[in-house]
């Protein structure tokens, strides 16, 4: 009897090379801004209201009274204590990050005042390494707090974080208790924490800091949890909401007191800070 003899060939063909967008076109609507336009919107889609990542820098200059802002903790800096490496190695990575933000970390904090209040900003810069959440992130938010004690004022917090930076291993996790003990000291002082979340606020952020505000408002839109939904899908192989993590399923549950468009924050962060002041 002869052999039955199957042949296959397979052909590999290679995936089409996806077109890059300029950074100021809207993800949503395909709406392209040049640079003066995005910033002159707050880095909003005048077409859809998509909300753009807002730098660090721009925000603070939209919510602190003109001229009153002071950066402090700008000599704090990410150590190497692992000496890691992968593809290239985590000084090189810090140091591009540093020449592209024009910032010494992930955070940019400082005292200033809003509406004539005082005030302690701690604003994250996630085109900073993904404001990933390492030693100099959580040493510059406990300074923040320190600061808002010796001042007497509120802090300001907004996140916007992948994480927990792994280069720095498990002290990068180490930040979230001295983060949350920073939190505590703040309170103790009868000092209010007001956070604004932005997309995305994930990760050892949300599970430290970034969940302990007095008042939590969030941006529309903006991924808020642990682990994002391809993860949380490939592990429990369940489908997810379509609004899975997002602002509006924790406002939902009750995980945020209000989504607040970026355009109506500073009112309304001038408003509480009236009512705890």
């Amino acid at each position: 009897m002869a052999e039955t003899r199957i042949d296959v060939r397979i052909e590999q063909v290679e995936p089409p090379t996806p077109v890059s967008k300029h950074p100021n076109t809207c993800p949503r609507c395909d709406s392209h801004y040049r640079d003066d336009e995005l910033a002159g919107s707050l880095y909003v889609c005048a077409h859809c209201g998509h909300h753009f990542a807002m730098p660090a820098r721009a925000r603070i200059d939209w919510l602190a009274d003109p001229g009153s802002f002071a950066e402090e903790a700008t000599d704090v800096r990410s150590a190497d204590p692992l000496d890691f490496f992968d593809l290239r190695p985590y000084r090189e990575r810090i140091a591009e990050a540093e020449l592209n933000t024009g910032l010494g970390d992930a955070i940019v904090v400082g005292t200033g005042t809003m509406d004539g209040h005082p005030v302690a900003l701690a604003v994250m810069e996630f085109a900073f390494l993904g404001g990933s959440m390492g030693g100099a992130v959580g040493e510059k938010f406990a300074r923040a707090c320190e600061a808002a004690i010796d001042a007497r004022a509120a802090v300001i917090a907004v996140p916007s974080s992948g994480g927990a930076r792994m280069q720095e291993g498990i002290l990068s996790l180490m930040q979230l208790p001295k983060t949350v003990c920073a939190v505590e000291e703040l309170h103790e002082a009868g000092l209010p924490m007001f956070t604004v979340l932005t997309h995305p606020t994930t990760g050892g952020v949300l599970a430290s800091f970034a969940s302990l505000g007095d008042v939590t408002i969030a941006e529309p839109g903006s991924l808020i949890a642990f682990t994002g939904p391809r993860v949380v899908q490939q592990t429990t192989r369940e489908k997810l909401p379509d609004d899975f993590g997002l602002a509006e399923q924790n406002l939902r549950f009750g995980h945020l007191d209000a989504i607040v468009p970026r355009a109506e924050q500073l009112e309304y962060l001038n408003r509480v800070l009236r009512l705890f002041a």
